[in-house]
């Protein structure tokens, strides 16, 4: 007899479609064949599965056995076929007579040796295939329950045992399917910029790049606030939507990454060490799963004390930031995770740490200081939209009450400024004022002859790269936004010239 069920495998953070068609025979000599490109976890399960059905009280005569798991040509990994397997085997050998359709109902668990369900991986995708799939039912572990119940329109079981799937399929029991999860709170944080005191330039930059979703690269002297100011960059990011929520929950879920098992609900905040590998950085290894860039997808990627990272790993930044996703190519197959972030990088202004500094006297030569902004390349700090000079807080702004800018009320200014961004580019791929150029550019940051000719000068004088000058604009545009002006404007070019400081002291 053979019996047919459905499951699914991960492609990047993908889920598709897997049959798995399992003939069970008397005639011959008892074999296990498994067909259809299995990894290693997958062969291993026949094993897992074989003794959990003998803990569970069942006995499988001695047969031929042949699984298929189709489509044949792409590989499959992972535990989350053990569930079907059993089910399948008991099926195939007239063990058990399933009331049910089992056609319409998606499994996805790893089978212990005693018969318990255990949880896996990457559940929240394989939830979102079985919907589109119209299965009417999911079972996984219990553990898995809350994280597929996210998907709406999806009756999921989360059960403890293959007895107690058994008896599902059979109907010999009733269980309660879990509950639809809800977000209990979509943004919440525990600091704020009103804590803060002084870099009123280095907030109104934050309101920048935030408002038109502008990569910053602050540079100051240890101490300064660079990173504390970074810390606070979600608190006035505009909250999340249910579909991008979906998005980076997916992208945590495939990684196991997931603590709450819940909707994530706040934009991610990723700050990998200095010492962080190529792959660590962008995704990819032997069994590939995204990287820092793409779990930072609708967040912010920081990058502290950014000249200390290996240069190969900033070189491979060039392609996310540019095109807000990472390809990985291997010989059998290639790999596309999201990677639209904010970057927000670090760094000292030398190596010593105090070129610059009114309190403390730079020890560095200007040999040193060449050999360490040289670690950052041209095209990747073209890529880099703000360069803001952060100074030393001084002792008297920590006196008396500070009344500064908090988080409320710059978070208010850059969601007005997106929502005229969203107006402006409806029904087109851009979002925000970085996402524009080529046609669009000269679109929407059309400048008249006084405002052209004030740039043209500028970049004339600091012999900035044709990417700097789209930089230029695009903040430009963004600050246009802030001060809800229709036109760009020379004030609005001047300070998105003065917020790119490394144009203008490299060049010294």
């Amino acid at each position: 007899m053979i019996a047919r069920l459905i499951c699914g495998a991960l492609l990047g953070i993908d889920a598709y479609k897997v049959e798995l068609e399992i003939d069970y025979t008397k005639a011959g000599m008892p074999v296990f064949v498994m067909v259809g490109l299995a990894e290693g976890a997958v062969k291993e399960a026949k094993e897992r599965v074989f003794t959990a059905v003998r803990a569970s009280g069942f006995k499988l005569a001695p047969a031929k056995i042949t699984v298929n798991l189709a489509p044949a040509d792409r590989k499959k990994g992972g535990s989350a076929y053990d569930l079907p397997l059993a089910i399948g085997l008991l099926t195939a050998s007239q063990t058990i007579a399933p009331t049910l359709n089992l056609e319409k109902i998606f499994f996805a668990a790893e089978l212990s040796l005693n018969g318990t369900l255990r949880p896996v991986t990457g559940i929240l995708p394989l939830a979102l295939l079985a919907r589109s799939l119209g299965m009417e039912a999911m079972i996984v572990a219990r553990e898995n329950a809350c994280e597929a119940s996210i998907v709406e329109g999806l009756t999921v079981y989360g059960l403890d045992s293959l007895t107690d799937v058994l008896d599902f399929v059979c109907e010999k029991a009733c269980f309660t399917p879990a509950e639809h999860v809800q977000a209990e709170e979509w943004q919440h944080y525990d600091m704020d910029f009103s804590e803060v005191k002084g870099q009123e330039e280095a907030k109104l930059a934050l309101e920048i790049a935030a408002a038109g979703g502008h990569n910053l690269l602050f540079i100051g002297s240890p101490g300064s606030g660079k990173t504390m100011l970074a810390k606070r960059i979600p608190t006035i990011l505009p909250g999340l939507t249910f579909e991008e929520a979906l998005e980076v929950t997916t992208i945590y879920s495939v990684s196991n990454k997931l603590s709450t098992k819940r909707l994530v609900t706040v934009r991610p905040f990723r700050s990998p060490h200095h010492t962080v590998s190529e792959i660590a950085l962008i995704g990819g290894g032997s069994y590939p799963k995204p990287g820092e860039v793409s779990l930072a997808h609708r967040g912010v990627l920081f990058l502290d004390e950014l000249p200390e990272f290996s240069r190969s790993s900033l070189e491979v930044l060039r392609q996310p930031l540019e095109d807000g996703f990472v390809t990985i190519s291997r010989s059998a197959q290639s790999l596309t995770y999201p990677a639209s972030c904010m970057l927000i990088a670090a760094m000292n202004p030398c190596p010593c740490g105090y070129y610059g500094d009114k309190n403390h006297a730079c020890t560095c030569t200007s040999q040193q200081l060449a050999r360490y902004r040289a670690k950052l390349s041209g095209p990747l700090l073209d890529r880099i939209d703000l360069h803001i000079e952060v100074p030393s807080v001084q002792f008297e702004d920590f006196q008396g009450e500070f009344k500064g800018k908090d988080s409320a009320s710059m978070k208010k200014r850059v969601e007005d400024a997106r929502t005229i961004q969203k107006d402006r580019y409806a029904g087109t791929n851009c979002h925000t004022n970085a996402d524009i150029s080529g046609a669009m550019l000269e679109k929407y940051c059309f400048l008249e002859q006084k405002e052209h000719a004030f740039l043209s000068k500028a970049v004339d004088k600091l012999a900035l790269s044709a990417r700097s000058f789209t930089r230029i604009l695009r903040v430009a545009r963004t600050i246009a936004d802030l001060d809800a002006q229709e036109r760009i404007l020379v004030p609005h070019i001047a300070l998105a010239i003065q917020c790119r400081a490394l144009d203008r002291t490299m060049k010294n």
